[in-house]
């Protein structure tokens, strides 16, 4: 049995690219999304990548060993929106547990070919926790501040389910990621607690934060330090942020998070800004270029690529931490 928080002291560890920029080369149309179970439902389903893992499960563990194969120590289960709460854009609420154990069980089987034919570099997954599609700590009507589209009780509930099946699935670690609203993470953080307390479980547990802007704040308005503070109470295997910006962006608020905390410090950021037709242009030797300052300043234990990264990102970033010490 590997003991990750034993190897992240070790050596820099490398986290999968963008999930979704990986899916749009497959170019799958609504049929590719219903496959045959679910050819009748009534709802459009094209864009909801996460049902993938169940009508094309192969094009899931193929992108998982693409990352794995360009050097990639964790990949993230395709779960991001596998909450009773986002799914019911889709009507695919009672789909819950079921996306996230099947997508958690994909990464896992990669995962452990991998790390059989590498013994020496083990392999792991991460359980994605995404933020939902709502806000508990604000309004979505501007004109009735005080209304709240969720409850933190439902959000809790939701991440509980989430987290029994990803658990249930194989993951190693789980991923809290894209928080924009720390309200909506604690009732994440909650959940994984109540999870871990019932199953006398030990799981690794990491949050990742975004700013949204160039405030440099996150959704619903924290600072660095205070979305750190707001989290001092959680025990985490590692914090950081993801998303929303490229390297150089994120590049003083990892400084200030490491600055701040003892915490390990994660950090996998876009493929720089999108363009007009919002992608990413971002070269992989470029974004090593500007992940360098990261190593070289000793600030990350973990980092890897978000939106508009792929494989050959995380060449490049496999290739240049590997001549660095963790922080």
């Amino acid at each position: 049995m590997y003991n990750i928080r034993k190897i992240v002291e070790e050596r820099i560890l490398v986290l999968d690219g963008a999930m979704g920029t990986m899916l749009q080369s497959y170019d799958f149309k609504e049929k590719d999304f219903r496959g045959t179970r679910f050819a009748d439902h009534k709802i459009p389903l094209k864009g909801n990548n996460d049902l993938l893992s169940i009508t094309q499960p192969q094009a899931i563990k193929d992108i998982h060993t693409k990352y794995f194969a360009a050097g990639a120590d964790i990949v993230e289960t395709n779960t991001f929106s596998s909450t009773t709460i986002a799914m019911a854009d889709y009507g695919m609420e009672d789909l819950a547990y079921e996306l996230n154990f099947e997508s958690a069980k994909l990464a896992k089987e990669i995962a452990n070919k991998f790390t059989e034919q590498e013994p020496h570099k083990p392999r792991f997954v991460a359980g994605s926790v995404g933020p939902t599609n709502k806000t508990a700590s604000l309004s979505p009507d501007v004109n009735d501040p005080g209304f709240r589209a969720i409850t933190f009780d439902e959000l809790m509930q939701a991440y509980k389910l989430q987290t029994e099946a990803l658990i249930d699935g194989g993951v190693d670690i789980l991923l809290v990621e894209t928080i924009f609203d720390t309200l909506n993470a604690k009732a994440a953080f909650y959940a994984i607690d109540l999870v871990k307390e019932e199953r006398e479980s030990t799981i690794p547990v990491m949050a990742s934060g975004t700013i949204t802007d160039a405030s440099g704040r996150t959704l619903s308005g924290q600072t660095t330090e205070a979305f750190l503070i707001s989290l001092s109470h959680v025990d985490l295997l590692s914090i950081g942020f993801n998303c929303a910006m490229g390297a150089d962006q994120l590049f003083p608020y990892i400084q200030r998070l490491s600055a701040n905390t003892d915490i390990l410090i994660s950090v996998h950021p876009n493929a720089g800004l999108p363009n007009a037709f919002g992608e990413y242009d971002q070269s992989p030797k470029e974004m090593k270029e500007l992940i360098t300052p990261y190593v070289e300043n000793n600030l990350v234990n973990i980092i890897g690529g978000c939106c508009g990264t792929g494989p050959e990102h995380i060449q490049e970033i496999a290739s240049l931490v590997a001549n660095y010490k963790p922080r």
